[in-house]
């Protein structure tokens, strides 16, 4: 796992609980789906830069 990876991960889980965080407090609703596509990115291409 290299550094930039690692942090890739990070930052997606921390729009993850962002998300969750927005859907308890009724935030708009296209304001959580940005938030949860901007995750995904960030956790996707973390996995993928993954050196196997």
């Amino acid at each position: 796992m290299n550094g930039l990876s690692t942090v890739l991960i990070v930052l997606g889980l921390f729009f993850v609980g962002g998300i969750i965080s927005f859907a308890k407090q009724k935030m708009p609703p296209s304001l959580i789906v940005l938030l949860s596509i901007g995750a995904a990115l960030c956790i996707v291409t973390g996995l993928l830069q993954l050196e196997v």
